[in-house]
């Protein structure tokens, strides 16, 4: 009995062996909680709350009919995603070299005095052609190659095409998490200018009416003209305050209009009088963003990826070994082309081993390791890039809380001083500068105080987004 090993057998022995580093992710420094948190507690309980559609904490059904447009429509989520699907087609790719190829020819040549041949994978058939010195030959050839996966070269390139392509469906899912918080604070915001309108409205109102006011006291004598001098500017200021402020309402539309895919023609958003709900403050460890945020599961599937190109590039040092087959027929007749005694065939192995190459495989697999090097430092620098974004928003939030609470009492004062200042000029014991003053003082309290709950919305919004809002990888 034969036992000397087979070459199938050394194939397949060999074929379990896979050069380069095996991937295991770098360990990153993580916080046990979030400093910025502070006594900030998070709402109980909370498992009614929306999970995947983060924007649904605001209670706001236009807002959730616009965000959900963002998926469908919008064209940077768009060319996203057709990224992805080009990933997974590069994986196809990639996965297709572990299979056999096959190939057909037909070859039909007119020679004098020369021999006609035939070649199919890594072997081949050639009949030298006798007798008249000009022939005609055919040949029908089908061959199929393989090469065997002896040093895992080709199992590396499928591992980092496929953590290629994990990086680019997360890729997706953050490119469309910008898009819905993109939309969330612009919408945010262009409430915060609908409530800012109807108050510049109401003090128009009252201001016109203070200027009627005024006149009438100036005909009976009683005010100076430059009581309605100062009344009559107090308006016009207010108005051109209104004027500008519907100039920066359009331009947020039509941001809007674009995240949805849509042109600002074709879209309008009518006015409201109030505000969305701010949300109670969400829970979250710092050890879950590393999970929720699609942008760190992006980089460390990059870090994967580039991992296994080491592998890819040590492989160019080994032999590669085909394996081909070849079967066909030539004659020089068509008639009698497709006959036993015009049939060849040729099968076999065949190795192949780069020599010599000046270093170029060394500088490539220096290049991989580079690579992986620079995509550690990226992922590395992305998580705490996440730790920042989530500490500056947990402190915005913080640190408005507090100051909303002083700007309402600076509200509530400068309303009652107005109060009192007009009583007194009405009585005469003032003149219409104060009230002019105290006027002014009220209103921008008041438009303070709306900023600040509109920062709050907005960096509330930020916030979801940097807590990765409810994706999972």
């Amino acid at each position: 009995m034969n036992r000397r090993p087979t070459l199938s057998c050394i194939v397949l022995l060999l074929a379990g062996c896979a050069v380069g580093p095996d991937y295991k992710r770098p360990a990153v420094e993580t916080p046990a909680a979030y400093k910025e948190a502070g006594d900030w507690k998070p709402a109980q309980p909370q498992d009614e709350a929306p999970r995947g559609k983060w924007w649904e904490i605001y209670g706001d059904d236009e807002l959730n009919e616009l965000v959900a447009q963002v998926e469908v429509s919008n064209q940077n989520v768009r060319a996203a995603a057709a990224q992805y699907r080009q990933a997974l087609a590069l994986l196809g790719q990639a996965q297709a070299a572990w299979f056999p190829t096959l190939t057909g020819n037909l070859d039909a040549t007119r020679a004098q005095g020369v021999s006609a041949s035939v070649s199919g994978g890594s072997s081949g058939a050639s009949a030298v052609i006798l007798g008249s010195p000009i022939r005609n030959s055919l040949g029908p050839t089908l061959s199929v190659s393989w090469e065997a996966d002896v040093w895992g070269g080709i199992s590396r390139n499928v591992e980092a095409s496929e953590t290629s392509a994990q990086a680019s469906a997360a890729d997706l899912q953050a490119a469309l998490l910008s898009a819905q918080a993109t939309l969330v604070q612009s919408y945010m915001q262009l409430r915060v200018n609908d409530v800012q309108q109807r108050l510049l409205a109401q003090t128009v109102a009252a201001y016109r009416r203070s200027l009627e006011i005024t006149q009438n006291r100036y005909e009976a004598g009683v005010a100076g003209r430059v009581d309605v001098v100062q009344a009559e500017a107090q308006l016009k200021s207010t108005q051109a305050q209104a004027i500008d402020l519907r100039t920066q309402r359009a331009q947020l539309e039509h941001a809007i209009a674009v995240l949805i895919g849509r042109a600002p023609a074709e879209f309008a958003l009518a006015p409201v009088d109030g505000l969305p709900v701010l949300p109670a403050m969400p829970g979250s460890l710092p050890s879950a963003l590393l999970e929720r945020r699609p942008d760190i599961a992006g980089a460390e599937r990059r870090m994967a990826s580039a991992n296994a190109q080491i592998g890819v590039a040590q492989a160019a040092f080994f032999p590669t070994l085909m394996l081909g087959a070849a079967t066909g027929y030539l004659h020089s007749s068509f008639s009698q082309l497709l006959t036993l005694p015009n049939r060849f065939w040729s099968v076999g192995p065949a190795m192949a081993l780069t020599l010599f190459d000046a270093g170029a495989r060394s500088a490539q697999k220096e290049a991989a390791i580079a690579n992986y090097d620079k995509s550690v430092a990226t992922y590395r620098q992305t998580v705490l890039a996440a730790f920042q974004e989530v500490e500056d928003n947990l402190a915005a939030l913080r640190v408005l809380a507090e100051e909303v609470e002083a700007q309402q009492a600076a509200t509530r004062a400068a309303a009652a001083a107005l109060a009192l200042t007009e009583n007194q000029y009405e009585a005469g014991t003032v003149g219409y500068l104060n009230v002019v003053t105290t006027q002014a003082t009220a209103l921008a309290a008041a438009v303070s105080e709306l900023n600040l709950a509109g920062r709050r919305l907005v960096a509330d919004a930020t916030l979801q987004k940097a807590l990765g809002g409810d994706w999972r990888p």
